[in-house]
């Protein structure tokens, strides 16, 4: 009961810090009622489900295109909920100086977590309602669905995959919030209240040897991608865009080292063309390398999905039009389209949500450089120097991850590593993050520094 009052107490005096988390866990409840009322549909439907024009059937096509947005739904949670209790550890920190125990502690963080994810149930439940109607109107358009299908109306066809969506994704933000809560919650109260206002400056083994399994991971995929017949463009096409997931989930991972190591490079031209703010912002990323990581990955995370699905429906077409043997239908460049444009919402709603909430907290931050002499527009150009880094940081890591899927599938495709690339849509991506990434950091520190210096230093961090 306490664990709960703590809990509930804490959602309702900072409902800000979880925002991303309420709609990360609200995008991933709404991906899998959309996978599985697809499923229902097929499972309830009394002929066949095929359309004229063919082929699979609702579950194979669900299957083949929701595995890949099933998996980023839940790296996006994880990446967010790992965030979010990270922004918690001073407050739990002080839970334990006042004789909390780290079970109790545990409980109160799996009390916050099934509390946003029954939150978020029905909303994400409606939105994966709507999203799977237009997908379906989608499938009888182009043929691949009977023209009579329709979402099922009884309880049980409708309940089902709502109490599938929201077991997995509870046992998918249960087990994220476990191991972020053990990381706080196994030093002795004295140092995790220490360690929460400085950052640890190195990733610690466990991670960098899960960085590197993963890292091995994805290159046995995109060898797996690589080494597909011609004739399995759609078996190919999902290895090499699983491997590019495994390769991002390894930037991850890897994060805080490689992300220090590309703004060390980076920073260079920077700090000569703006000497003052280039060195404040660059000494201030490399500093605080955990913030920088979760800052640099969703960005990753947008041009390397959109980038590697691009590159690759380009490389297709190229060889269908090469090459008689090879075949990309209407359909099959729809269900990519279709594919890219949910990946793409993901990777940008983790984007703005991830960015809006690290630089939101660091008021305390930017009112400390106020008080020893910044004055506001000096705070400013330094937060726009940090986001054109994280966004130049973020799409070298995605572009390099999208090279190297789209170059194993080119080599399934056509025998080539060298893909077909469109550099109109891909300067596109390029383009959106870094419109959704600059825009984000700014108008929250617009915000941040809007606030009374001596007050928000005077406090904890928000």
């Amino acid at each position: 009961m306490i664990a709960t009052t703590l809990a509930l107490g804490q959602l309702r005096r900072s409902p800000a810090a979880f925002a991303g988390p309420a709609v990360a866990l609200c995008l991933s409840v709404a991906t899998l009622t959309l996978f599985g009322s697809l499923f229902a549909v097929e499972a309830t439907a009394s002929g066949p489900v095929g359309g004229e024009a063919a082929g699979p059937g609702l579950m194979v096509i669900a299957g083949a295109f929701g595995e890949i947005a099933v998996v980023v739904a839940f790296f996006v949670v994880v990446n967010a909920l790992g965030y979010a209790l990270r922004r918690q550890q001073r407050e739990l920190a002080l839970l334990r100086t006042i004789a909390a125990t780290p079970r109790q502690v545990r409980r109160l963080v799996r009390v916050q977590v099934c509390a946003v994810v029954l939150l978020t149930a029905v909303p994400g439940w409606a939105l994966g309602s709507v999203a799977a109607g237009q997908f379906l109107s989608g499938l009888r358009r182009m043929g691949m669905a009977a023209p009579d299908l329709r979402l099922p109306t009884a309880p049980a066809p409708v309940l089902i995959p709502l109490a599938v969506a929201l077991a997995a994704t509870l046992v998918v933000a249960l087990a994220a919030s476990a191991v972020t809560a053990r990381k706080f919650t196994r030093p002795t109260p004295a140092a995790a209240l220490t360690a929460s206002s400085t950052e640890h400056r190195r990733a610690g083994a466990p991670r960098l040897l899960a960085g590197i399994g993963a890292l091995a991971g994805g290159v046995v995929l995109l060898r797996l991608a690589a080494t597909r017949p011609p004739d399995e463009l759609d078996k190919a096409g999902q290895a090499a865009l699983l491997g590019s997931l495994v390769l991002l989930i390894a930037i991850a991972l890897t994060g805080p080292f490689t992300a220090r190591l590309l703004v060390a490079v980076l920073g260079v031209p920077v700090r000569a063309v703006a000497p003052g703010a280039g060195w404040v912002a660059q000494a201030n990323l490399r500093g605080y390398a955990k913030r920088l990581s979760s800052a640099v990955v969703p960005v990753a995370l947008l041009v390397g999905l959109s980038g590697t699905m691009l590159i690759m429906t380009n490389t297709a077409e190229h060889a269908a039009g090469a090459d008689t043997g090879s075949v990309t239908s209407t359909t099959d460049v729809w269900l990519r389209q279709a594919e890219l444009g949910m990946l793409a919402c993901f990777a940008a709603v983790s984007t703005v949500s991830t960015l809006v909430a690290v630089t939101s907290e660091r008021r305390r931050e930017f009112a400390l450089l106020r008080l020893v002499g910044a004055a506001r527009p000096q705070v400013m150009r330094m937060l726009t120097v940090e986001a054109a880094l994280i966004t130049t940081v973020g799409v070298v890591l995605g572009a390099v991850v999208a090279g190297a899927a789209s170059a194993a599938f080119s080599t399934a495709v056509t025998g080539s590593p060298t893909p077909s690339v469109p550099l109109s849509a891909c300067w596109v991506v390029v383009t959106g993050a870094a419109l959704l990434t600059v825009p984000a950091i700014l108008v929250a520190g617009t915000r941040a520094v809007r606030l009374p210096a001596v007050e928000e230093a005077g406090g904890g961090r928000g």
